[in-house]
């Protein structure tokens, strides 16, 4: 699939683990339950999908292309050109994909509020819905990819702070020995 010049591409072990799943939920609730670990790993893979897009799309805005984002069982890869040489552009390319995160979570929890405010959900019954679980992992997609660790997000982010001071190479290394 192709969007915005970025072929979205989807690794086979990604529906192995689809298939996996709803096997799984099935044996441990039901057709219902399969379709809901399905649905909701769809779910967060969308959610991956979108965090990729943000940094291939703040990429984009300093003229560096991404020729595809690949979604793996366990995340999701923009294969960015190169990253900028200049720090602050590579915070804010590192920073984007996490961004995207907490607005997909800030946008789910405004929907929640107001569907209880508005009388359509019982507050109540909020507990365990499938939005409130998108909203968890999104806040887990956020905290994860934030951990120091390169080359995560996070360890982009040092890398490129560390880089201010000591020069790309050493800031690299620096960021792989602590990750």
């Amino acid at each position: 699939m192709l969007f915005r010049s970025i072929e979205v591409r989807i690794h086979v072990t990604f529906f192995l683990l689809l298939a996996w799943l709803g096997m799984a939920g099935m044996q441990a609730g039901g057709f219902g339950e399969a379709v809901h670990m399905v649905v909701l790993v769809c779910s967060v893979f969308s959610c991956v999908l979108l965090h990729e897009f943000g940094h291939a799309f703040a990429a984009r805005r300093y003229g560096i292309r991404t020729p595809d984002i690949t979604l793996y069982p366990m995340g999701g890869v923009a294969r960015i050109e190169r990253m900028p040489e200049n720090p602050r552009q590579e915070i804010v390319v590192a920073l984007a994909g996490p961004a995207v995160n907490v607005v997909i979570a800030s946008v789910l929890l405004l929907g929640l509020v107001l569907a209880g405010a508005l009388g359509r959900m019982d507050p109540m019954k909020l507990q365990g819905s499938f939005v409130q679980e998108l909203i968890v992992v999104n806040v887990w997609l956020l905290l994860f990819n934030l951990i120091p660790a390169f080359p995560m997000d996070g360890g982009r982010v040092l890398r490129a702070l560390l880089s201010i001071w000591l020069g790309h190479p050493h800031a690299t290394r620096i960021a792989a020995q602590i990750g």
